[in-house]
């Protein structure tokens, strides 16, 4: 007799369950199992989770749908305990170790290249030559280079300079308006700024539409590595595609003119030679062009966004920062504040560091293992990635006291070594932070001694892909005082 509809369907039942028990421990019998016999040493505690998709569901589910990004780690710290702040897992593509508290952080950003090499996923949006994917000379050669020109002190005194019209007319525009939407305006000024720093672009239609490349390679960078259409990746990697279109006209025209004396980055770029005097390629150039800008728009338009916020919720925080820059205002000899001035206003550079804390612009930084690592007892197998948790050391009450609280008084005190990485660490620290705090530091300025403004919506909620901001972008009410 034939096999009935009915039984077939119970057959198919009864093997669900077989099923989802290999699906679930697949990545553990392959990764774990059958890859890492070879060591006896244990890996961190944790679960590998789905073929492929590995713990992503998981990690949406915390950012996208629940909105408590923290719950992602504290429900591994429930499940595993504290351990040494290593949880293994698997995201962005990759069999992973989380690395979430201060001293194996500090171990994995400190360790030369030999152990760890910088590897972030989707490195193909930022490109494979840029600052973020080379090692060694290569990297050391470039990041020079980036240095001198934005981040030195001679480059802040200049830049400082160059930037303050821009910063005045803005603020400016917004009072006239009324009522601005923080992190889209703050994120046309950033741009404005970086575009003239970086490749002389004036404000106009071709930095607009270099404003949408951008948001796109950015949601392709945190997005699953899937490259097919209708994919964020996929959709990132055409809109890098016209940005270097973009870059390379810009780039050949300044071949044609055989620029001598550097005026921004890109001219810098194109005049760094090797040890035996070779300068770098086109798609070097480019690639570099991309991800330096992708870095110094995103992390200072979103800090920027971020002070007008915690101000508008925190307004004794305002008061005294008004009060140190009005005195500050009335000292200076120029028309503008300077680098100096600002590097000497104490409680000015206090807002700076808490906001960056409290920000959290940069959820992680991203390793590879080079070879196979040990901390503690506990293995980095070879290969892996190794997730470096930046967000957690700045939100841990083990590290700073009631740390959800807005409070600047707190960096009267250096933070517990380890304990504030929002640029990351060791050699590969971002080459732009110091512009960044420049930049933080120029906008509080102006704003605590012109302007006065309100949060339409102090209850908004938070999105917290590809960056946490406000839903509403954060909607205020600005005038001038």
């Amino acid at each position: 007799m034939g096999v009935t509809t009915t039984e077939w369907i119970g057959v198919i039942l009864g093997c669900l369950p077989l099923l989802g028990f290999v699906l679930w421990w697949w990545n553990e019998l392959w990764y774990v199992v059958l890859r890492g016999r070879d060591s006896n040493k244990k890996l961190p505690p944790g679960h590998l989770g789905l073929p492929f998709i590995g713990d992503t569901v998981t990690f949406l589910w915390y950012f996208k749908f629940l909105r408590r990004p923290d719950g992602y780690i504290n429900a591994k710290r429930r499940k595993y305990g504290e351990g040494e702040g290593l949880f293994r897992t698997h995201l962005f593509g990759s069999p992973s170790i989380i690395a979430c508290e201060p001293l194996v952080t500090k171990f994995v950003l400190q360790s030369s290249e030999d152990k760890f090499i910088s590897e972030w996923p989707n490195i193909a949006l930022l490109g494979p030559t840029s600052l973020n994917a080379v090692q060694g000379k290569e990297h050391a050669r470039i990041r020079s280079v980036v240095t001198n020109a934005v981040n030195r002190r001679d480059a802040l005194r200049r830049i400082a300079l160059l930037i303050q019209p821009r910063v005045v007319a803005a603020l400016d525009s917004w009072a006239q308006k009324g009522g601005i939407n923080a992190y889209l305006e703050t994120k046309k000024v950033t741009l404005e700024n970086i575009g003239k720093l970086f490749v002389s672009f004036e404000p106009g239609d071709l930095l607009d539409s270099i404003d949408e490349l951008f948001k796109g390679v950015l949601n392709g960078i945190r997005a699953y590595p899937l490259d097919f259409p209708g994919t964020a990746y996929r959709h990132g990697l055409k809109c890098k595609k016209k940005l270097d279109e973009i870059f390379g006209k810009e780039l050949q025209k300044r071949k044609n003119m055989k620029v001598v004396e550097p005026v921004d980055l890109m001219d810098g770029l194109m005049q760094i030679k090797d040890e035996e005097g070779n300068i770098l390629s086109d798609t070097e150039i480019l690639d570099n062009m991309v991800s330096l800008v992708v870095g110094g728009y995103t992390s200072t338009a979103l800090a920027s966004m971020w002070a007008i916020y915690f101000l508008a919720k925190f307004p004794n925080v305002l008061h005294r920062l008004r009060e140190e820059n009005m005195a500050l205002r009335k000292a200076k000899t120029g028309d503008f504040i300077t680098a100096e001035e600002i590097s000497k206003a104490k409680y000015t550079n206090m807002v700076v560091e808490e906001t960056l804390r409290m920000g959290n612009i940069s959820l992680s930084a991203f390793r590879s293992t080079v070879k196979e690592v040990e901390y503690k007892g506990y293995k980095l197998p070879q290969g892996w990635r190794v997730i470096v948790w930046l967000r957690n050391l700045h939100i841990d009450p083990k590290n700073f006291e009631d740390p959800m609280c807005f409070n600047p008084d707190r960096w009267n005190e250096p933070p517990k070594p380890g304990t504030f990485q929002v640029f990351g660490g060791g050699k590969r620290i971002c080459a732009g932070n110091m512009l960044a705090r420049l930049q933080l530091g120029i906008l509080l300025h102006y704003l605590s001694t012109g302007y006065k403004w309100e949060l339409v919506n102090p209850e908004d909620g938070m999105v917290c892909l590809p960056h946490q901001k406000p839903e509403d972008g954060a909607e205020v009410f600005f005038s001038a005082l």
